[in-house]
């Protein structure tokens, strides 16, 4: 951890906790700073609070006492969920007290190589496949995963040494809380509409995505997806060395997708058929991976074996098992119509899809679509009525309903032919049944693992 006199003795606030809260707090006090956490849960239940008060740290819980900003904070560390509406933030920000988050705390303190990635869709995957690539055949130091991944930056950063790198998933909300962040190598995956609630417009969360590189210099790279114009044209504003990406175009200074192989600068470094994730999405990817470690130094032979033993990201299309010639993927994570329609273009095979969930009010006639290579639809939750409507439109002769996840899959197995794909894509929130899309996910994942050990032992008998 380098050293850092920035926060020594100064007054800072930690706006909400969660695990960036938390662990901002921590580093604070490790720097030396005079620390005040304000959370909106209350003491009682609220054992992170309690925690900290342990530690020595003072802590005010319940609300956000407007009043506290009087005691002349030098800075404010605020939750990447708290917009900047929020009375306390805008406060702050109106007596020039800066407002930052707590990758930029992790930033300021990381000894090895900051590798930034940001971007409306693709985030995690890339994070995750950029940490993998970097570590396959390592020898010196090692590569980690933080930030918007799950794993909070400063706790990273605190631990890595000046032989390590650190791959740093950005979101727009944590980027907006930077001032010196500085990545070595940036990527921005692609740039959507996304969280127009929190930013206010198109304009501000481009702006929010675009921080990323606002520090970076002629000794940095950044890492962009040429297929997308609005990219290349903010290309044009970054200091950074540009290196792109494309999957439909040959870029003789970059990787891109040619004729079955991904290429960096002219060299072929595989072919696309070694990827084991599907989907056109994946190879960009997977490009963007490429080449953030072709600039590293990864061998051809050591981004051919990482991907060979990369087999998605929990919950993001990933393969679970194959059983008897049918391959099962948890896609738990499309929550809405949009990620099942990726998921569903991802496959050529014919497909056995589990659907449903919340409902939200929305019919599912955007879908009918993309159900064409959907021989059999499962549903199940609050949804279901409307996704067997959705399917009846689209001709699938094969319709089911069901109580829930763990029912489809024995279900879904019957259904299916060798060759198949079993794919779990919901299209819908999980929160009518499950707590969460991870808990969905698992439900499936031990269904199938049932499964497999089920058949298995009854084929062996």
């Amino acid at each position: 951890m380098k050293t850092n006199n920035r926060f020594e003795n100064k007054k800072v606030l930690v706006l909400g906790l969660a695990l960036s809260g938390m662990n901002a707090a921590k580093l604070l006090l490790e720097l030396g700073a005079m620390v005040t956490v304000n959370d909106a849960k209350e003491l009682a239940d609220n054992p992170d609070a309690k925690e900290l008060i342990s530690s020595g740290i003072k802590v005010i819980a319940g609300s956000h006492p407007i009043e506290l900003l009087d005691e002349s904070f030098s800075f404010m560390v605020k939750n990447p969920g708290i917009p900047y509406n929020n009375p306390m933030v805008k406060r702050a920000l109106e007596l020039g007290i800066p407002v930052l988050t707590e990758v930029e705390l992790a930033a300021e303190i990381l000894e090895g190589r900051l590798i930034g990635v940001t971007g409306t869709n693709g985030k995690t995957t890339t994070t995750t496949m950029i940490t993998d690539l970097l570590n396959a055949g390592r020898k010196i130091g090692k590569a980690y995963k933080a930030g918007n991944i799950g794993v909070p930056a400063s706790a990273v950063a605190r631990t890595a040494t000046a032989d390590d790198d650190v791959v740093m998933e950005l979101s727009s909300f944590q980027l907006m809380g930077i001032e010196a962040m500085r990545p070595a190598i940036a990527v921005i995956t692609n740039i959507t509409e996304a969280h127009l609630d929190y930013h206010g417009d198109r304009k501000e969360y481009v702006k929010a995505k675009w921080r990323i590189t606002e520090n970076q210099t002629a000794d940095d790279h950044l890492v962009l997806n040429w297929d997308q114009a609005e990219l290349r044209e903010l290309a044009q504003h970054s200091k950074a060395r540009i290196v792109p990406f494309s999957r439909t175009q040959v870029l003789n200074d970059g990787a891109y997708a040619s004729e079955g192989s991904l290429y960096f600068k002219g060299e072929k470094v595989m072919d696309i058929a070694d990827l084991r994730v599907p989907g056109e999405h994946n190879i960009e990817n997977a490009l963007a991976a490429v080449a953030v470690a072709k600039l590293c130094g990864v061998s051809n032979a050591a981004i051919v074996s990482a991907f060979h033993l990369f087999y998605g990201v929990e919950h993001r299309i990933q393969f679970v098992s194959e059983l008897n010639g049918r391959k099962f993927y948890n896609d738990s994570k499309a929550t809405n119509i949009l990620a099942t329609k990726t998921a569903l273009s991802s496959f050529r095979t014919p497909v056995i899809l589990l659907a449903g969930g919340l409902d939200r009010g929305n019919s599912f006639d955007e879908l009918v679509p993309f159900l064409g290579n959907v021989k059999t639809l499962i549903v199940f939750g609050e949804t279901a009525d409307k996704l067997k409507d959705a399917g009846e439109k689209a001709g699938i002769k094969e319709i089911v309903v069901t109580d829930n996840v763990a029912s489809a899959v024995p279900i879904s197995y019957q259904y299916s032919e060798e060759g198949d794909t079993i794919l779990l894509s919901p299209a819908c929130a999980s929160w009518d049944q499950y707590k969460n899309f991870e808990v969905r996910g698992k439900a499936f994942t031990d269904a199938v693992v049932s499964l497999v050990k089920a058949t298995s032992e009854e084929e062996g008998s």
